[in-house]
């Protein structure tokens, strides 16, 4: 985390994203540091729908279950029964990774609903 893949000597000159029909992006705050305790990104577009998730694991990672379902009925409902696994998921004392395991769903949801305004 906070490291880049660069090698020594290389350097970033651009970086560029297409612009998405839809995205939107949903957060669960930590309660001490407001980082986000999971954190999920979605995107449709002319390549695909994406989800990403953060905060609930070692690091961002793509929900493909949800992509999947996502790529053919955009909506909230399409997502509802998508179950994310608890390993690996991070754990402490501000949840279990079986709740960030359910909290990556709910914040899903709310950022596909977010997506379609």
């Amino acid at each position: 985390m906070f490291e880049t893949a660069l090698d020594e000597g290389e350097i970033i000159t651009s970086v560029s994203f297409p612009i998405p029909e839809k995205a939107a992006y949903a957060k669960f705050p930590n309660p001490a540091s407001r980082y986000a305790m999971v954190g999920v990104f979605v995107a449709k577009g002319g390549g695909g729908t994406r989800v990403a998730v953060t905060g609930a694991g070692s690091g961002v990672f793509r929900q493909s279950d949800m992509e999947a379902a996502l790529a053919s009925d955009f909506s909230s409902g399409a997502i509802a029964n998508v179950a994310q696994s608890a390993a690996d998921l991070n754990a402490d004392i501000h949840g279990s990774a079986e709740y960030r395991a359910h909290l990556v769903g709910v914040m899903a949801r709310r950022a596909v609903d977010a997506a379609n305004g």
